[in-house]
């Protein structure tokens, strides 16, 4: 019994490697995801710090029990709750592991900074980002950023990776863009990033991180207007204590 809880990924015939199911990677990266994006909206613009703390320390005990045995991972069950009636993808369990090995110690600093001692800072709110955009790619695009990295650094290549990337192939018709669809995807994107922008430059900040990433996008000329707004609301509040 304890042999076979040690015993990383799954045995199935025609594989000749150990496997995990990619779907219920894929679901659970979602559901991390959207609480991660819950949890981070709260700390930066509501200035709630306490779900951001439960969010990571979740992540942190859920990316070490992949890294031990993803079959009792939270977040992987739940995952196989919501497809387990969908044909299972299997993928490479190595090279897996080792992308949630990276998980872990993206997690481990920030379960000291932002749970045991909470000292939130722009470059810890960076590192969430590049969590979510990592939870992003995987569970969306079935992007495994930790197996790129794992043939890169590991003598044996890795092996049924999401979406056969590891194996060499040409790109069919239907993944290929035109022109049109070019234009189409690249004004999507632009959209996407201009409204992002929109979103945090006139939101009232509620934080001093917000209040950083707020002027960090400002030009000179923005950033000596709002001082000369903030001179004139603390000018015309002292002349109404003034008059008292």
């Amino acid at each position: 019994m304890i042999k076979d809880f040690f015993t990383y990924g799954e045995k199935v015939e025609g594989y000749d490697v150990r496997v995990i199911n990619e779907r219920e990677a894929r679901a659970a990266a979602g559901i991390l995801f959207a609480l991660g994006l819950l949890s981070l909206t709260n700390a930066v613009m509501l200035s709630h710090g306490i779900v951001t703390r439960y969010f990571i320390s979740f992540f942190t005990l859920d990316f070490l029990i992949r890294v031990i045995n993803p079959s009792y991972s939270p977040s992987m069950l739940l995952g196989r709750f919501f497809v387990q009636n969908q044909t299972p993808e299997y993928v490479g369990a190595a090279q897996k592991r080792f992308a949630w090995g990276l998980g872990l110690l993206l997690a481990l600093p920030m379960f000291y900074l932002l749970v045991i001692n909470w000292q939130p800072n722009p470059i810890k709110v960076l590192i969430c980002i590049i969590c979510l955009l990592l939870l992003l790619s995987e569970s969306a695009f079935s992007i495994c950023l930790g197996c790129k990295i794992y043939n890169l650094v590991m003598p044996a290549k890795a092996t049924h990776c999401p979406g056969g990337v590891c194996e060499i192939k040409r790109k069919e018709k239907i993944q290929t863009f035109n022109t049109a669809q070019k234009i189409i995807a690249f004004s999507t994107l632009i959209t996407i990033l201009v409204g992002t922008y929109a979103y945090m430059y006139k939101l009232e900040n509620k934080t001093h991180i917000g209040e950083f990433v707020s002027q960090a996008m400002m030009s000179q000329e923005e950033l000596k207007a709002q001082e000369e707004r903030e001179y004139q609301k603390e000018l015309e509040a002292f002349e109404k204590d003034d008059e008292f």
